[in-house]
């Protein structure tokens, strides 16, 4: 399969091209001009329509990775925007699957976080009003449209604080518990996902449009993660548990 990566020169980026690029052919792209690796790369923005349509010339699948925060404009351009030249360029060339990823408070803004347990991914939206979860949350909005309206299937990964794995646990000294966050999974785990969203068959997914939670376990069941392992089959290696439980003494 050859796959087209958006924003690959991420945080996220590298751990995704290590799981797939023993099995697939890439296309990386993002708009920095320099790439280190073994992989195709192409300098791109994702908000320029014509540059993402020609990217995805000849591509079986699309991998969205692409994300800017603090910018208004450039927020809008890259989160929203993107997800539509994305689903644009994909349905020029008939690409049957995509990927698309995003923060879990797409679905779950402040009111769910401060009230509500065992959280699913079958809620209704709520983003707020934060400008990165807004424009995202657009951006979803549009994969959603496109999938009712053309032949394609999107599946959404949400993700929200990543961490090292348990081989490079930071000194106890240098945890600090505030910032561990219910919503939070391994690089590793988080890249392990991908494989399991690009291969999964159609018939197999609900809906042409879905999301998944991608979380290790923890214990205050906040948010779920069971859809994930029943229907992506996949499972999370490492709970994090240095993070959130303190040694017996």
């Amino acid at each position: 399969m050859k796959i087209l990566i958006l924003g690959s020169n991420g945080m996220l980026g590298p751990h995704v091209e290590r799981v797939l690029q023993e099995d697939h052919q890439l296309l990386l792209t993002d708009v920095g001009k320099t790439y280190d690796g073994p992989n195709e790369y192409r300098q791109l923005d994702v908000a320029d329509l014509e540059g993402v349509v020609s990217a995805a010339e000849g591509v079986d699948a699309i991998v969205n990775l692409s994300v800017l925060r603090p910018d208004r404009k450039v927020a809008f351009d890259v989160n929203s925007r993107g997800c539509y030249n994305m689903m644009e360029a994909a349905v020029r060339h008939g690409i049957p699957r995509i990927i698309n990823t995003g923060p879990h408070f797409t679905i779950a803004g402040p009111n769910y976080e401060d009230f509500e347990f065992n959280i699913s991914t079958e809620i209704p939206s709520q983003s707020g009003t934060g400008l990165y979860a807004h424009t995202k949350s657009l951006g979803q909005e549009i994969c959603r449209v496109y999938s009712e309206n053309h032949d394609l299937h999107v599946v959404t990964l949400l993700f929200y604080n990543f961490k090292e794995h348990q081989d490079h646990k930071p000194p106890e000294s240098k945890i600090d518990p505030h910032q561990f966050v219910p919503f939070s999974v391994t690089w590793e785990d988080a890249a392990r996902a991908f494989p399991l969203a690009l291969e999964i068959p159609d018939a197999q997914l609900p809906s042409k449009c879905e999301i998944f939670n991608i979380f290790c376990d923890l214990p205050h069941g906040q948010f779920q993660n069971e859809k994930s392992r029943r229907i992506l089959g996949w499972v999370p290696t490492d709970n994090l548990d240095q993070y959130w439980k303190r040694d017996s003494v």
